[in-house]
């Protein structure tokens, strides 16, 4: 018989779907796995998840999440040996390429008369070292990408299962993952039109004669329960905790990895995430820190993190 967690997010993948693309990512994930069965593997998961309020998705709740953790630690991942899944939310930031975003694109490059497009020479040596890197490990990195809530937890349940059969996999799980969400049927088809007399719309949006819908989100089933215990049992695997309150993180980091009983809560405060964070274990807790210097300089938490996580495994 079923426990009651058991029966929540088995009825949350009853109800809501996977994307149109899961056996395509399922394939590309076994053969990668499968060409790196001598190596380490490591699942990353990078990004915001969205939550759409309408089947054919105009409006949706997202999150702040650029996937910048992520796609950091990749990079420091496969620096370490490590052949990388890279699970990341479609848009979001990349391994190697995150360096060429933003105001990169206007400070590295230029464009002459003629419209030819050409790397400034005073950037020439760091864009040519990225590149390098990136070819240099391109090889090792499968990347996968998803938009939605319902389609991120599809997709880390295959990936999980796959990873679970090979030795030595971790999962890193630094995506921002929405707590609520509205079922697949419950959403209304079409755009929720700004009077609600348009059209009729589920139970689920609650209308008033004038203003704004109040919409009723349910809470996301924790999904952490069955990948520690069904999906990949084998497997290492590190959550993140993040909170604004600082006399939260402790008490929030240890309860979840007692809940749960995966291997490392990796606690971390919104503003200082950069700079610490808490590496929190069944018995120990390390705190990693970088100075003011190191940040100035360029260093990465996310290199420390990997660093200290090789040592656990």
């Amino acid at each position: 018989m079923e426990n009651k967690d058991e029966a929540e997010w088995s009825k949350f993948f009853h109800e809501n779907k996977g994307p149109a693309n899961l056996e395509e990512s399922r394939d590309k994930i076994s053969k990668f796995c499968d060409k790196h069965k001598d190596k380490k593997l490591v699942l990353i998961t990078s990004g915001g998840t969205t939550v759409p309020l309408e089947l054919n998705t105009v409006r949706y709740v997202d999150n702040f999440s650029l996937g910048t953790r992520g796609a950091t630690s990749a990079e420091y991942f496969l620096r370490n040996g490590f052949a990388v899944i890279f699970l990341h939310r479609e848009s979001s930031l990349k391994p190697f390429s995150r360096h060429l975003s933003g105001d990169a694109m206007r400070k590295w490059l230029q464009v002459s008369e003629s419209g030819e497009v050409s790397v400034c020479s005073s950037h020439a040596a760091e864009v040519s070292k990225i590149v390098v890197e990136y070819q240099k490990y391109e090889d090792s990195l499968c990347e996968i990408s998803f938009t939605t809530l319902s389609d991120y937890l599809w997709m880390l349940k295959t990936a999980a299962n796959i990873l679970n059969s090979h030795p030595n996999s971790l999962l890193y799980l630094a995506a921002a993952v929405s707590d609520f969400y509205v079922p697949t049927g419950q959403l209304p088809k079409h755009k929720i039109q700004s009077r609600n007399s348009i059209f009729a719309v589920p139970k689920t949006f609650c209308f008033t004669s004038e203003g704004p819908p109040t919409v009723e989100l349910q809470i996301v089933p924790k999904m952490l329960s069955p990948l520690v215990s069904y999906w990949a049992p084998n497997s290492f695997v590190i959550s993140f905790k993040l909170e604004t309150d600082p006399n939260l993180l402790a008490s929030k980091a240890k309860g979840a990895l007692e809940k749960y009983k995966h291997n490392v809560v990796i606690g971390n405060i919104l503003q200082t995430r950069k700079k610490e964070v808490w590496m929190v274990e069944k018995d120990a807790v390390t705190k990693i820190e970088l100075t003011n210097e190191e940040l100035k300089s360029g260093v990465e938490i996310e290199d420390r993190i990997v660093k200290h996580i090789l040592t656990l495994i």
